[in-house]
């Protein structure tokens, strides 16, 4: 697989010292990233789904990982808040587990890229903590980002 690596990190200053990217001088685009997680459930939790006592697992986790991508900022230090224009998660049950997909939009000077990828964490995170009672062997893998667009870095799309 061949990646591009920046030779710089945008996040460090001259003296290596972690800081903040200054996005003022940046023009607003409409930018947008959608990113995914996979929950790997056995067939007994995958079957117990609908009777979860705590409620449908799916849809609080669609809310939690809505929620979670608007508060990004404040979970990850170097983020910008950004005023999100849309925020969408669903949850699939597929065979092994649940797939889940987040995107995040935006109209603004940088991109959305972790609002995505922390929307579809926490999602994930979620279905963990409503089924983790029938089972301590769940697992949370494939955190990734699948594509992004707009900004001077352009677009970006997950090889299949």
């Amino acid at each position: 697989m061949t990646r591009v690596i920046k030779s710089q990190l945008s996040h460090f200053d001259e003296a290596g010292q972690a800081a903040m990217v200054d996005v003022s001088a940046k023009q607003p685009t409409r930018r947008t990233a959608t990113a995914s997680a996979f929950v790997e459930l056995s067939a007994g939790v995958l079957a117990a789904l609908p009777a979860n006592p705590k409620g449908n697992p799916l849809e609080v986790a669609r809310f939690a990982g809505i929620q979670a991508a608007k508060r990004t900022s404040e979970l990850i230090p170097m983020c910008h808040p950004l005023p999100l224009t849309h925020v969408d998660v669903q949850t699939e049950i597929v065979d092994g587990g649940v797939r889940i997909s987040a995107t995040a939009i935006t109209v603004g000077p940088t991109g959305v890229e972790m609002e995505a990828l922390t929307a579809a964490a926490v999602a994930a995170l979620t279905v963990y903590d409503m089924t983790k009672a029938l089972d301590k062997a769940i697992v949370i893998r494939e955190v990734r980002l699948e594509s992004k667009s707009g900004g001077k870095s352009g677009d970006f799309l997950r090889a299949v």
